[in-house]
Protein backbone atom coordinates (compact mmCIF):
# COMPACT_ATOMS: atom_id res chain seq x y z
CA UNK A 1 0.00 0.00 0.00
CA UNK A 2 1.18 3.55 -1.01
CA UNK A 3 2.34 5.66 1.76
CA UNK A 4 0.01 9.04 1.95
CA UNK A 5 2.92 11.08 1.21
CA UNK A 6 5.38 8.67 -0.32
CA UNK A 7 7.77 10.88 -1.91
CA UNK A 8 7.51 13.88 -0.89
CA UNK A 9 9.08 17.18 0.49
CA UNK A 10 8.19 19.03 3.54
CA UNK A 11 9.29 22.27 4.99
CA UNK A 12 8.10 22.65 8.48
CA UNK A 13 8.87 25.66 11.20
CA UNK A 14 9.10 25.51 14.37
CA UNK A 15 10.47 21.70 13.96
CA UNK A 16 12.69 21.29 17.33
CA UNK A 17 9.30 20.44 19.61
CA UNK A 18 6.06 19.64 20.29
CA UNK A 19 3.34 19.31 17.48
CA UNK A 20 6.34 20.53 14.83
CA UNK A 21 8.28 17.85 15.50
CA UNK A 22 5.43 15.01 15.60
CA UNK A 23 3.91 16.06 12.24
CA UNK A 24 8.25 15.66 11.11
CA UNK A 25 8.00 12.39 12.54
CA UNK A 26 4.89 11.32 11.57
CA UNK A 27 5.19 12.41 7.62
CA UNK A 28 8.37 10.34 7.64
CA UNK A 29 6.69 7.70 8.81
CA UNK A 30 4.08 8.30 5.56
CA UNK A 31 6.43 8.03 2.90
CA UNK A 32 8.03 11.76 2.92
CA UNK A 33 11.16 11.48 0.76
CA UNK A 34 12.59 14.65 3.31
CA UNK A 35 11.57 17.06 5.82
CA UNK A 36 12.98 20.33 7.02
CA UNK A 37 12.75 21.63 10.22
CA UNK A 38 13.49 25.12 10.82
CA UNK A 39 13.96 26.06 14.76
CA UNK A 40 16.16 28.35 16.68
CA UNK A 41 18.26 26.23 18.12
CA UNK A 42 20.54 23.51 16.54
CA UNK A 43 19.90 21.37 19.83
CA UNK A 44 16.19 21.07 19.90
CA UNK A 45 16.81 20.61 15.74
CA UNK A 46 19.07 17.85 16.66
CA UNK A 47 16.56 16.02 19.02
CA UNK A 48 14.21 15.69 15.91
CA UNK A 49 17.10 14.30 13.81
CA UNK A 50 17.84 11.89 16.69
CA UNK A 51 14.17 11.00 17.36
CA UNK A 52 14.03 10.05 13.17
CA UNK A 53 16.40 7.04 13.98
CA UNK A 54 16.95 5.21 10.44
CA UNK A 55 14.93 7.78 8.72
CA UNK A 56 17.22 10.87 10.09
CA UNK A 57 19.34 11.00 6.26
CA UNK A 58 15.60 12.24 5.27
CA UNK A 59 15.53 15.66 8.00
CA UNK A 60 17.29 18.27 7.25
CA UNK A 61 17.86 20.60 10.43
CA UNK A 62 18.01 24.82 9.48
CA UNK A 63 18.38 27.43 12.63
CA UNK A 64 16.61 30.31 11.43
CA UNK A 65 14.25 32.73 12.44
CA UNK A 66 10.90 32.97 10.86
CA UNK A 67 10.38 37.06 12.06
CA UNK A 68 13.32 37.11 9.34
CA UNK A 69 12.48 36.90 5.25
CA UNK A 70 15.86 35.98 4.48
CA UNK A 71 16.40 33.52 7.04
CA UNK A 72 12.89 32.02 5.65
CA UNK A 73 14.24 32.09 2.10
CA UNK A 74 17.79 30.73 2.68
CA UNK A 75 15.94 27.75 4.73
CA UNK A 76 13.53 26.96 1.09
CA UNK A 77 16.65 27.63 -0.77
CA UNK A 78 18.62 24.64 1.44
CA UNK A 79 15.36 22.40 1.18
CA UNK A 80 15.32 22.81 -2.25
CA UNK A 81 18.80 22.63 -2.64
CA UNK A 82 19.19 19.11 -0.99
CA UNK A 83 15.82 17.36 -2.05
CA UNK A 84 14.92 19.04 -5.12
CA UNK A 85 11.73 20.23 -4.87
CA UNK A 86 9.29 21.40 -1.92
CA UNK A 87 5.17 19.99 -1.91
CA UNK A 88 4.30 20.77 1.82
CA UNK A 89 4.86 23.68 3.67
CA UNK A 90 4.03 23.78 7.57
CA UNK A 91 3.80 27.06 9.31
CA UNK A 92 3.81 25.71 12.95
CA UNK A 93 6.33 27.84 14.94
CA UNK A 94 4.76 29.63 18.02
CA UNK A 95 4.61 31.37 21.70
CA UNK A 96 1.95 31.49 24.07
CA UNK A 97 0.68 34.71 26.19
CA UNK A 98 -0.20 32.20 29.36
CA UNK A 99 -3.55 34.19 29.08
CA UNK A 100 -2.27 36.80 30.08
CA UNK A 101 -5.77 39.33 29.91
CA UNK A 102 -6.24 42.64 29.47
CA UNK A 103 -7.64 43.38 32.90
CA UNK A 104 -4.38 41.98 34.53
CA UNK A 105 -1.91 43.41 32.12
CA UNK A 106 -0.33 46.85 31.68
CA UNK A 107 -0.95 48.73 28.28
CA UNK A 108 3.25 48.47 28.17
CA UNK A 109 3.24 45.37 28.87
CA UNK A 110 0.00 44.33 25.91
CA UNK A 111 2.37 46.56 23.33
CA UNK A 112 5.73 44.55 24.42
CA UNK A 113 3.59 41.07 24.23
CA UNK A 114 1.59 41.77 20.83
CA UNK A 115 5.34 43.02 18.86
CA UNK A 116 7.08 39.33 19.73
CA UNK A 117 3.98 37.42 19.72
CA UNK A 118 1.93 38.75 16.32
CA UNK A 119 6.13 38.84 14.60
CA UNK A 120 5.94 35.33 15.71
CA UNK A 121 3.02 33.81 15.23
CA UNK A 122 0.96 35.66 12.40
CA UNK A 123 4.23 37.45 10.40
CA UNK A 124 6.29 34.36 10.72
CA UNK A 125 3.22 32.16 9.12
CA UNK A 126 2.86 35.10 6.33
CA UNK A 127 6.30 35.43 5.87
CA UNK A 128 7.39 31.66 5.15
CA UNK A 129 4.32 31.46 2.50
CA UNK A 130 5.17 34.44 1.23
CA UNK A 131 9.19 32.77 0.20
CA UNK A 132 7.58 29.47 -0.20
CA UNK A 133 4.68 29.94 -2.68
CA UNK A 134 6.76 29.86 -6.24
CA UNK A 135 8.07 26.12 -4.98
CA UNK A 136 4.98 25.36 -4.15
CA UNK A 137 3.18 25.86 -7.29
CA UNK A 138 6.05 23.81 -9.35
CA UNK A 139 5.12 21.11 -7.47
CA UNK A 140 1.33 21.78 -7.37
CA UNK A 141 1.68 21.72 -3.13
CA UNK A 142 0.15 22.33 -0.24
CA UNK A 143 0.36 23.87 2.94
CA UNK A 144 -1.18 23.75 6.32
CA UNK A 145 -1.23 26.01 8.96
CA UNK A 146 -1.21 25.02 12.84
CA UNK A 147 -4.42 26.93 14.37
CA UNK A 148 -5.83 26.73 17.67
CA UNK A 149 -9.07 26.43 19.24
CA UNK A 150 -8.31 29.81 20.24
CA UNK A 151 -8.88 30.45 16.33
CA UNK A 152 -12.60 29.90 17.22
CA UNK A 153 -13.32 30.24 21.04
CA UNK A 154 -12.43 32.28 23.86
CA UNK A 155 -10.19 31.81 26.75
CA UNK A 156 -7.22 29.56 25.15
CA UNK A 157 -5.22 32.23 25.72
CA UNK A 158 -5.41 35.68 26.50
CA UNK A 159 -6.36 38.74 24.11
CA UNK A 160 -2.96 38.98 22.08
CA UNK A 161 -2.80 35.06 21.44
CA UNK A 162 -6.47 35.00 20.53
CA UNK A 163 -5.96 37.84 18.28
CA UNK A 164 -3.08 36.19 16.44
CA UNK A 165 -4.71 32.92 15.89
CA UNK A 166 -7.93 34.89 14.47
CA UNK A 167 -5.50 36.41 12.63
CA UNK A 168 -3.81 33.28 11.53
CA UNK A 169 -7.23 31.70 10.10
CA UNK A 170 -8.12 34.54 8.09
CA UNK A 171 -4.67 33.86 6.32
CA UNK A 172 -5.81 30.16 5.32
CA UNK A 173 -8.90 31.55 3.54
CA UNK A 174 -7.00 34.28 1.95
CA UNK A 175 -4.33 32.41 0.38
CA UNK A 176 -6.78 29.51 -0.08
CA UNK A 177 -8.11 31.90 -2.87
CA UNK A 178 -5.27 33.48 -3.81
CA UNK A 179 -3.83 30.43 -4.34
CA UNK A 180 -5.63 28.63 -6.04
CA UNK A 181 -5.81 26.81 -7.98
CA UNK A 182 -2.16 25.86 -8.22
CA UNK A 183 -1.86 25.25 -4.22
CA UNK A 184 -4.07 24.11 -1.64
CA UNK A 185 -3.96 26.05 1.94
CA UNK A 186 -5.71 24.74 4.95
CA UNK A 187 -5.35 24.77 9.14
CA UNK A 188 -5.31 22.27 11.73
CA UNK A 189 -6.63 23.64 14.56
CA UNK A 190 -5.51 21.65 17.67
CA UNK A 191 -5.97 22.00 21.58
CA UNK A 192 -3.99 22.31 24.08
CA UNK A 193 -1.15 20.03 23.79
CA UNK A 194 1.71 18.72 26.26
CA UNK A 195 3.97 20.62 24.36
CA UNK A 196 7.20 22.55 25.08
CA UNK A 197 5.85 25.89 23.90
CA UNK A 198 7.29 28.85 25.43
CA UNK A 199 6.01 32.36 26.44
CA UNK A 200 7.16 36.18 25.23
CA UNK A 201 10.64 37.61 26.72
CA UNK A 202 9.16 40.58 26.78
CA UNK A 203 7.58 39.21 29.97
CA UNK A 204 10.25 37.27 31.05
CA UNK A 205 8.33 34.10 29.49
CA UNK A 206 10.84 32.50 27.41
CA UNK A 207 12.34 29.58 29.52
CA UNK A 208 8.76 29.14 30.63
CA UNK A 209 6.87 26.38 29.07
CA UNK A 210 3.36 25.27 29.03
CA UNK A 211 4.27 22.11 30.09
CA UNK A 212 5.14 23.13 33.43
CA UNK A 213 1.43 23.28 33.72
CA UNK A 214 1.02 19.52 33.15
CA UNK A 215 3.63 19.06 35.32
CA UNK A 216 2.21 21.08 38.00
CA UNK A 217 -1.04 18.84 37.96
CA UNK A 218 1.63 15.77 38.38
CA UNK A 219 2.42 16.99 41.44
CA UNK A 220 -0.70 17.10 42.91
CA UNK A 221 -1.05 13.46 41.91
CA UNK A 222 -3.48 13.74 39.36
CA UNK A 223 -3.75 11.40 36.71
CA UNK A 224 -2.12 13.69 33.61
CA UNK A 225 -2.85 10.89 31.40
CA UNK A 226 -6.25 12.87 31.01
CA UNK A 227 -7.54 16.32 30.60
CA UNK A 228 -10.62 16.81 32.20
CA UNK A 229 -11.19 20.16 30.71
CA UNK A 230 -11.20 18.57 27.64
CA UNK A 231 -14.11 16.17 25.97
CA UNK A 232 -11.78 13.69 24.48
CA UNK A 233 -10.17 13.34 27.99
CA UNK A 234 -7.01 12.18 26.90
CA UNK A 235 -6.63 14.38 23.23
CA UNK A 236 -4.02 16.49 25.01
CA UNK A 237 -1.70 14.24 26.29
CA UNK A 238 0.96 13.18 23.37
CA UNK A 239 1.17 15.47 20.00
CA UNK A 240 1.90 12.96 17.84
CA UNK A 241 -2.25 11.95 18.43
CA UNK A 242 -2.84 15.36 16.47
CA UNK A 243 -0.45 14.63 13.35
CA UNK A 244 -3.53 12.95 11.40
CA UNK A 245 -5.10 15.35 10.02
CA UNK A 246 -1.71 16.94 9.16
CA UNK A 247 -1.04 14.00 7.23
CA UNK A 248 -5.01 14.21 5.48
CA UNK A 249 -4.31 17.97 4.52
CA UNK A 250 -1.45 17.81 3.10
CA UNK A 251 -2.10 14.49 1.13
CA UNK A 252 -2.64 15.15 -2.57
CA UNK A 253 -4.67 11.60 -3.42
CA UNK A 254 -6.62 12.03 -0.10
CA UNK A 255 -7.72 15.64 0.19
CA UNK A 256 -7.10 16.79 -3.29
CA UNK A 257 -10.03 19.07 -3.39
CA UNK A 258 -9.81 20.39 -0.04
CA UNK A 259 -8.48 24.10 0.41
CA UNK A 260 -10.02 26.55 2.52
CA UNK A 261 -10.52 24.45 5.18
CA UNK A 262 -9.72 24.41 9.19
CA UNK A 263 -9.98 20.85 10.67
CA UNK A 264 -10.80 21.10 14.39
CA UNK A 265 -8.91 18.59 16.43
CA UNK A 266 -9.11 19.70 19.58
CA UNK A 267 -10.24 17.34 21.53
CA UNK A 268 -13.73 18.61 21.34
CA UNK A 269 -13.28 21.85 22.62
CA UNK A 270 -15.82 23.58 20.84
CA UNK A 271 -18.30 21.44 22.18
CA UNK A 272 -17.65 21.67 26.04
CA UNK A 273 -19.88 22.87 28.47
CA UNK A 274 -19.63 25.98 30.22
CA UNK A 275 -16.85 26.26 32.77
CA UNK A 276 -17.95 29.95 33.64
CA UNK A 277 -20.92 32.43 32.55
CA UNK A 278 -18.60 35.27 32.72
CA UNK A 279 -14.24 35.99 32.93
CA UNK A 280 -15.03 39.47 34.55
CA UNK A 281 -17.11 38.12 37.55
CA UNK A 282 -14.17 39.40 39.78
CA UNK A 283 -13.76 43.23 38.13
Amino acid sequence: MQAWLDGDVALITGGGSGIGRAVALRFLEEGAAGVAVIGRSIESLQSTVDAAGELADRVLPIVADVRSAGDLRRAVAETVERFGKLDVLVPNAGIWDFNKSLTRTSPEEIEGIYNELFDINVKGYLLACSVAWPELVKTRGSIVMTLSNSSFYSAGGGPVYTAAKHAARGLVTQLAYELAPKVRVNGVAIGGLRTDLRGPSSMGMQERSIEAGFAKRESKGDDTSHNEWIPLHDASVDPSDSTGPYVLLASRKNSGVVTGAIFNADGGIGVRGFATAAGGDDL
